[in-house]
């Protein structure tokens, strides 16, 4: 499961007033309303059994909670930005960004027949302020008081403007109740296991093996969900989970399998389906306090030198996209590139361009075809990697391939999970592969803030939220700043294009493929699933709280 923790994102105003299903599509659930009834079964490898705890301030955990049982404030589409209001159904910006005032929804239950307010939104906020260790979206980082207005109003008063932090705290921070939380005397370690929540469904049986929810049938949504149950086993390992959802027996799964076509695909063409939209970069992170990588000529080359098409096909299977050097993902952002920079560089592999950029920068190839400096230093270096991550393994493979063609060694490290990330945060490596461990945001701001602001980063033996290559460029700090304070799409627009120039000419990292949402789902019983056509939501059961707008989309066929 490559789903990852918290990032601050963007807002603008939206109004929509309730109706049957705010979160509903047309052409997700047909015009005809769709009968209650029937089940679906998830497919996710997770690598453990159930801890049947459902407190969702304690990750993973999380991923079995937030959405389908604790709710937050709006739903914000991470594929386009489509915002839409949830527990609250109304909010706005003052004049100076440093304030945000929600209006919340009036009608709503708890599972346990209690009435929602705007007391448990102020309550939530609050004790994550009282216990930080629960603020897994760190949002006290932004936050300066949250506060209760009249009978249904909540005023959150930032340190700074704030555009962007609206994702995280509307978006990915679960509400809780206050008659419940109140009475935890540790929240942090509390065991929950009879939640609490306004979500669709309620948990109604956990084991290790399978976690079961049922209909909330007094949900605030009229008339959804129309499914009576989900299932959710735990699955160790991927090679069950692709099994289960090749055979019909899981008709919701979220991981990779590889020849995807023929294992998955051919076993019933007309019922099995597959999408992968991309969501994230896969990048070599360049160690920018070690010499040769604070030289932006040798970052260029490497840049040149990686066939990130072929990276592309035998390590991903083509299922994920080659990157871009702009950083900002195709297609899911298309609108945000700038193309006319991109092909100004043209990034393709050019072994040649790279060499002409090596001999620039002082390097000649040795007898042993290796290139090297004037004292006779190779340009050899090691790259850690996650083993477990069979794709990344291959992929890296395919990039020392390149890198060697041109005369640069390089060796895999390949890690368990606790060394690689405790090397990767430190920056205790001359080059890195992998993704920013920190959730992907609704607009390219989010991804690239964090890996290129240095407000993100920290010294090196010190661990960093972002930036782990150590990169400072004051110009780009300055943008993401701006950016932060403007809810005008134009600007923001232009602002992203200039941080996009500053990709494109210091290469600080190099995306090599684009991470997706691994999401396999069968219309053979089922119905109203998110679709190239329709990204109603992030399509991956791991995707939160997405996951939530796709269960209560779903309906049975026949």
């Amino acid at each position: 499961m490559r789903r990852v923790g918290w990032v601050v994102a963007w807002f603008a105003s939206l109004t929509l007033a309730l109706g049957a299903c705010v979160g509903c599509t047309t052409s997700g659930p047909t015009p005809s309303k769709p009968v209650t009834g029937g089940s679906v079964t998830i497919a996710n490898e997770t690598g453990a059994l159930w801890q049947c705890d459902f407190n969702p301030y304690k990750s993973p955990m999380n991923g079995q909670s937030f959405g389908i049982l604790y709710e937050p404030l709006v739903y914000d589409n991470l594929l386009n930005d489509t915002r839409t209001p949830w527990l609250a159904n109304d909010y706005s910006w003052s004049a100076d960004a440093r304030t945000l005032t929600f209006t919340i929804r009036h009608g709503v239950q708890w599972s346990d027949g209690q009435a929602f307010t705007a007391a448990d939104v102020v309550f939530t906020f609050n004790l994550l302020n009282e216990h930080p260790e629960l603020d897994l979206m760190s949002d006290w980082r932004v936050l300066s008081s949250v506060k209760q207005e009249g009978a249904d109003k909540v005023i959150m008063a930032f340190r700074q403007p704030a555009v962007p932090s609206f994702y995280q705290v509307a978006s990915q921070t679960p509400i809780v109740p206050q008659h419940i939380w109140s009475g935890y005397a540790t929240p942090a370690t509390q065991v929950v296991k009879a939640p609490v929540g306004t979500g669709p469904f309620t948990m109604s049986e956990c084991t290790g093996q399978n976690i079961r929810y049922s209909r909330n049938p007094t949900y605030w949504q009229k008339g959804v969900p129309y499914l009576d149950t989900v299932n959710y086993p735990a699955f160790v390992d991927n090679d069950p989970a692709n099994l289960s959802v090749a055979t019909g027996q899981a008709q919701w799964g979220g991981q990779f399998i590889p020849n995807i076509d023929t294992y998955y695909g051919a076993r019933d063409p007309t019922h099995n389906k597959y999408w992968f939209p991309p969501i994230n970069n896969i990048n070599i992170w360049f160690n920018v306090k070690r010499s040769p990588f604070n030289n932006k000529l040798v970052r260029q080359a490497f840049a040149y030198a990686i066939d990130r098409g072929s990276v592309s096909r035998i390590g991903e299977y083509g299922y994920e996209p080659p990157g871009n050097q702009t950083g900002v993902l195709s297609p899911t952002f298309d609108s945000w590139i700038d193309h006319g920079q991109a092909a100004k560089y043209n990034y393709k592999f050019d072994q040649a361009k790279a060499a002409g950029l090596l001999q620039q920068a002082g390097y000649t190839k040795g007898s042993s075809g290796i290139y090297q400096d004037s004292s006779g230093k190779k340009l050899s270096f090691s790259i850690i990697d996650l083993a477990g991550y069979t794709d990344w393994v291959a992929s890296v493979q395919a990039i020392q391939d390149n890198l060697k063609q041109l005369g640069i060694e390089l060796k895999a490290q390949n890690l368990d999970s606790s060394t690689y990330f405790d090397k990767l945060f430190t920056g205790n490596f001359d080059l890195a592969y992998g993704s920013l461990n920190t959730s992907p945001g609704p607009t390219p701001y989010y991804e690239l803030r964090n890996t290129l602001d240095s407000a993100t980063t920290a010294a090196l033996g010190a661990t960093a939220a972002g930036d782990y290559g150590r990169y400072n460029n004051p110009a780009a700090d300055t943008l993401f700043d701006q950016f932060g304070a403007t809810t005008d799409s134009g600007k923001q627009h232009d602002l992203i294009e200039q941080v996009e120039a500053i990709m494109l000419e210091d290469v600080p990292v190099i995306p090599i493929t684009e991470g997706v949402a691994w999401y396999e789902y069968s219309t053979l019983d089922l119905g109203g699933w998110p679709t190239a056509a329709d990204p109603y939501a992030a399509p991956a059961p791991w995707n939160l709280p997405d996951w939530e707008v796709v269960l209560i989309h779903l309906h049975k066929t026949r």
